[in-house]
């Protein structure tokens, strides 16, 4: 059992096929994932790993947490959450998880808090269809109708569908599609329901009722780190711009040479 993790959802958007389908995805981010501690068998009785991702300022976090941050010697995270691994999959403490975890095609679990819509009524909430729109229903046409019984048993049973609070409650969506992963950005596109609003954060798990990729990475992915794109162009305009200079520096070397062993030269001819 491998590891899951915790991302951003930024919004939907499309891909288009080959073919020329378009597929409308949700953009999952993974922002500065990292391992911040293991839970073993033999010092905490199970065995699971403790993720931390997004960045804040240390002194936005207490100081406990701080300890745990500095211990693992990561920076403090903006949410911590504990995935339960095998033995075998357990990662290195301060190692980052980038969007190669997942592979396109494969299908996964995905765990949010839902939109909170306030107090709603029975036809918005359970999808009731309402009293008639005439003929005799007064002031009543989004009303639930009657909710108990005779006068037994003289109550309400619980659970009873009726209007109140909607929304703002844990949701897992199981057999999400992975469509596409970008790497440099650590962007996952999935196909679904992605439950949440914009900004909110996710977790993401492997499939429980579908068979895994064969090419699934064991316990993640053996990526090499990530460097930033600007800085790789920084680096090859320095590049560029001290090729000319060692060359005309080699150039005027060369040419000083020359003339010192042409005056050599001549002052030997003229003795």
């Amino acid at each position: 059992m491998r590891s899951g993790v915790i991302a951003k959802k930024l919004g939907m958007t499309r891909i288009f096929r080959e073919d020329g389908r378009q597929v409308p995805v949700t953009v999952l981010k993974l922002e500065s994932l990292k391992v911040v501690a293991q839970r073993t068998l033999e010092k905490d009785g199970y065995v699971a790993l403790k993720l931390g991702v997004g960045n804040i300022k240390a002194k936005n976090c207490n100081k406990s947490l701080r300890g745990q941050f500095s211990v693992a010697n990561v920076e403090p995270k903006k949410r911590l959450q504990e995935f339960r691994v095998s033995s075998d999959n357990l990662i290195d403490v301060g190692q980052e998880i980038n969007a190669g975890h997942y592979v396109e095609g494969q299908f996964v679990d995905i765990s949010g808090t839902t939109i909170g819509k306030g107090f709603a009524g029975a036809m918005k909430r359970h999808n009731f269809s309402g009293l008639r729109a005439s003929h005799g229903v007064s002031i009543s046409h989004r009303s639930h109708g009657s909710t108990g019984q005779c006068q037994d048993p003289g109550r309400v049973f619980k659970g009873k569908k009726m209007a109140g609070h909607l929304g703002d409650s844990k949701v897992t969506i199981q057999n999400l599609q992975v469509v596409k992963t970008d790497l440099d950005r650590g962007l996952i596109m999935i196909k679904g329901a992605v439950p949440g609003a914009k900004g909110g954060w996710v977790t993401l798990k492997d499939a429980v009722k579908k068979s895994a990729p064969s090419d699934l990475p064991y316990p993640t992915s053996a990526s090499p780190p990530l460097v930033d794109k600007a800085e790789i162009k920084t680096t090859e305009a320095v590049e560029k711009n001290s090729v000319p200079a060692d060359a005309s520096i080699t150039q005027e070397v060369e040419d000083n040479t020359e003339i010192t062993n042409s005056t050599d030269l001549g002052g030997k001819d003229e003795n």
